[in-house]
């Protein structure tokens, strides 16, 4: 059921016991309800003010129902119109329908019925409205400005996604794993003006061939064991929108020979049909391959590789880019300190240090999850390096180092191990007991000396 409470509703009716019938039941069942009996009046009003739903009569004195609807839709065209009259045929419905009336009813207007069609018309108002509100929010979310990076090289790929985003030229994002290449490709859908249809992404990697040619050209009832009905593949679904084929460096030779007539011909023939489909899809491929030399080698086909790299934009591995790792780093701080409801002012400097001096082999992604679990582990005003746990640095960067810089004694090193292990288990006794390999009697002996 609908929670109507805050829902508005603007009557219309020159005959007024209609309009007071209706008001008296409607705002029984707690709709705000204002009652008009004359249309003149009922359009000044709704320039005034808004309201989810209007219930007009047809026929009234000085302006009927489809040309007052008319005008209403023009000052608000999601307002939901529900046309009533006594004078009701099927083609006064249709053309109710037609000129964008919500529903028709003809009196007399049973109470439950019209509260049933209020009901709906404002779910599906709610509907059209959470789906513009995702839209935006997904606009703001990949919007290339979003894309965090003050390094050079980042700067020439915002530039790249401003420069490409209007069009709809095939792009070719290349870097490692981790860089942020998904990310980008959204930018650039989301700056399109195929923004308001799908965006697709599929890792062409992660199937295998058969069934990665189905998923992308669909298929008809009957094409295969198992094909008991029709399936729409993705270039179908993503008709208008964007499909980003990721990892496409790893695509069978059979299926970049179909993928190259998709993008000449411009079309596609699920498995097992024997028609065509024109379709309109703007394809933007992803690979950490280098794909000259996947061509050198026969992995790839040349005609393929010059249709995708129309534009190529390049995102440089994390390490050759620090100056972006402290704004990066205070961003998914922001980030997760949000979500988990904690207050944590920055990075003390040994722990920025070793961010700084970390080899990031999984790039950016690698970066935020390490920041995301400090955050969890973070007891302080300020993330220190005893919060991260980094392997493989360039300088041996290591949880101990501070400590063992001012020569500890055995006990110190003991004392500072036995904290690092609950602390990164939550105080759970038993599991740190099992990391440490003593009792849990022993680790409460060790607590009351402390």
């Amino acid at each position: 059921m609908v929670e109507n409470k805050k829902f508005k509703l603007l009557i219309i009716d020159d005959d007024k016991e209609m309009v007071n019938l209706l008001v008296d039941y409607l705002s029984k069942e707690d709709y705000s309800c204002a009652g008009v009996s004359n249309p003149h009046s009922a359009l000044e009003l709704f320039g005034k003010e808004s309201f989810d739903v209007i219930i007009s009569d047809l026929r009234m004195e000085g302006k009927d129902g489809f040309t007052l609807m008319e005008e209403m839709k023009e000052i608000d065209p999601d307002v939901a119109f529900i046309v009533i009259t006594a004078f009701g045929s099927l083609d006064t419905a249709i053309e109710a329908m037609k000129k964008g009336a919500y529903y028709f009813l003809a009196k007399p207007v049973k109470l439950d019925s019209i509260k049933i069609i209020i009901d709906k018309a404002i779910e599906e108002k709610k509907l059209r409205e959470d789906h513009k509100y995702l839209l935006k929010e997904a606009e703001r979310k990949f919007h290339f400005d979003n894309i965090i990076g003050r390094s050079k090289s980042m700067q020439e790929v915002f530039k790249l996604i401003e420069l490409v985003s209007p069009t709809s030229i095939n792009v070719l994002v290349l870097g490692e794993s981790g860089t942020g290449k998904e990310l980008v490709a959204r930018a650039i859908h989301y700056n399109s003006y195929r923004k308001k249809n799908a965006f697709i992404a599929i890792n062409c990697s992660a199937l295998p061939e058969n069934l990665l040619e189905s998923e992308l050209f669909g298929y008809v009832r009957g094409a295969f064991t198992g094909a008991i009905t029709n399936k729409k593949g993705l270039f179908e679904v993503a008709d208008k929108g964007t499909l980003l084929l990721d990892e496409i460096g790893n695509m069978s030779l059979n299926l970049q020979a179909k993928l190259l007539r998709v993008i000449e011909d411009k079309e596609i023939r699920p498995l097992g049909s024997v028609q065509s489909r024109k379709i309109d899809v703007r394809i933007i491929a992803a690979t950490n391959k280098k794909l000259e030399d996947e061509v050198e080698k026969g992995n790839f086909r040349e005609d393929l590789y010059y249709r995708i790299n129309v534009i190529a934009i390049f995102l440089p591995p994390l390490k050759e880019r620090i100056e972006d790792i402290p704004v990066l780093a205070q961003h998914f701080l922001d980030k997760y300190c949000a979500e988990n409801n904690k207050i944590i002012n920055g990075f003390d400097d040994e722990a920025m240090r070793a961010l700084l001096n970390y080899e990031w082999k999984g790039n950016v992604r690698e970066l935020e999850n390490v920041v995301e679990r400090s955050v969890l582990l973070c007891k302080t005003e300020k993330i220190s390096v005893q919060d991260f746990s980094l392997k493989g640095t360039k300088k041996d960067v290591s949880l101990f180092e501070p400590i063992l810089e001012k020569n500890p004694t055995l006990e110190e090193l003991e004392d500072f191990y036995v904290k690092k292990v609950l602390r990164d288990v939550s105080g759970n006794k038993d599991e740190a007991s099992r990391i440490l390999g003593i009792s849990v009697r022993t680790l409460y002996r060790w607590e009351k000396q402390d």
